[in-house]
């Protein structure tokens, strides 16, 4: 698979249009996306598992080919159930495809994935080979201390995947793609609709939800829709500096001159209503930020400067040990919340499991946190985190027995033993 996709992004690159795709979605492939697939997943309304699919994979895999070639492949309905909103007390949407629909969107993601890389922007980031959010962070921060920047405007797009324009989302695929058949997939994809307690919901915008194929499309459209009119209009119509970082529908612009952001915000409201999205109004804003905002702000009587969350880190200004200006970053309040609950009810339903598996388990969460938390500056909010993981066993612990009553001693003797992982800096952001 590794070779044809490497052939695509060969001919997107030399030629620009693709033509022939549908045929690298055969037997093979499908039999590679296949392995790939993790076990254990929720199924989708075909309630067919991974394990279910292999037991008859060659013919299964034939039929599923045969059914493209004729073109009476059909995707089903994406099962939707609702989990929690971290943060809030609302739920979001998950949409679970049927497993040959992961399937094809898997081999589908990869072939868009071959085209589009070589014409992504730099300012990209989400979803993306070689690329993550650390990744972002660190471009961010660049930009900010080492440019002439000093206003950032945060934007959020509501309710992005929600809203897609399907017509505007076809145009732009078919600017790089000529392949008919495998454009009629995708739409069949975004028609393909929603089964939602057991009533059929249509699809007229949006992108798949919960397909592996959701985030290039997402990109896709963002490439065309945000990236180049950045790029091309943006940058050219300022006078001063100008930069943006995107991580699929989150992104920050970073700009000299106070006009020329809040004519950027202007224009953004206009260019997104024009594809069928729009600004979150209360989730977007124009504040004072950089390398000469609290001396600007002191000389006017004005308080420190604002901060900002992008990727789950609240951004604020401060110094380095040598008194340099330096952008800083903490785990922003609502994420810490949101982590620190979440850990309390885990530790709380497995009061009475055995305490050697619990705390194994224990460990693998807390080194996921610290591998993407993290990172420089951020020491004490990992390490708030850490305690009050700690304090939280320690109470639970307590109650799980009357008998053998818990205290503090005894419970360093058991940590002694089975240690909790302690928190450190992972990832260096400069």
């Amino acid at each position: 698979m590794e070779t044809e996709m490497n052939r695509i992004a060969e001919i997107a690159r030399k030629h620009g249009k693709v033509q022939t795709l549908v045929h690298h979605i055969n037997v093979e492939n499908l039999r590679e996306q296949h392995k790939q697939m993790k076990s254990g997943k929720a199924t989708g309304v075909d309630r067919v598992t991974k394990e279910e699919y292999e037991l008859n994979l060659e013919e299964n895999l034939a039929n599923l080919v045969d059914k493209m070639k004729r073109q009476a492949y059909k995707p089903q309905e994406v099962r939707r159930i609702y989990i929690p909103k971290d943060g809030s007390k609302e739920k979001r949407g998950l949409g679970i495809p049927a497993y040959e629909d992961k399937l094809v969107q898997g081999v589908m993601a990869k072939i868009l994935t071959a085209i589009y890389e070589e014409k992504f922007v730099d300012v990209s980031y989400g979803f993306r080979p070689k690329k993550s959010c650390h990744d972002a962070l660190k471009k961010l921060g660049r930009v900010i201390e080492k440019k002439k920047v000093n206003y950032i405007v945060d934007m959020d797009i509501k309710g992005f995947f929600d809203n897609v324009d399907h017509e505007w989302m076809i145009k732009f695929l078919e600017n790089d793609i000529e392949d008919k058949n495998f454009i009629r997939i995708i739409k069949r994809f975004l028609k393909a609709g929603i089964l939602e307690d057991g009533k059929h919901i249509e699809t007229d915008q949006g992108t798949p939800q919960g397909g592996v194929i959701s985030p290039i499309l997402a990109n896709v459209y963002l490439h065309y829709v945000l990236d180049l009119w950045f790029e091309k209009k943006i940058k050219k119509q300022n006078k001063g500096e100008c930069q943006m970082v995107r991580y699929a529908d989150d992104f920050v612009c970073c700009f000299r001159y106070l006009e020329e952001a809040e004519l950027f915000y202007f224009q953004l409201k206009e260019r997104l209503r024009k594809f069928g999205l729009e600004v979150a109004e209360n989730k977007s804003k124009i504040l004072e930020f950089g390398r000469f905002a609290e001396s600007n702000r002191e000389k006017r009587g004005e308080g420190k400067p604002g901060t900002f969350d992008f990727l789950g880190f609240t951004h604020y200004c401060s110094k380095n040990k040598q008194g340099w200006f330096r952008v800083k970053r903490k785990t922003s309040r609502k994420k810490q919340k949101t982590k620190i609950a979440k850990m309390k009810i885990w530790i709380r339903e497995r009061m009475h499991k055995p305490l050697n598996e619990t705390i194994k388990i224990l460990n693998r969460k807390l080194i996921g946190h610290y591998n993407y938390y993290g990172i420089t500056d951020n020491s004490k909010s990992i390490n708030a985190f850490y305690y009050l993981t700690v304090k939280q066993l320690y109470k639970t612990l307590k109650r799980r027995t009357q008998k053998h009553k818990m205290n503090w001693d005894k419970y360093n003797k058991i940590l002694e033993y089975m240690p909790i992982t302690k928190p450190r800096i992972k990832v260096n952001v400069y």
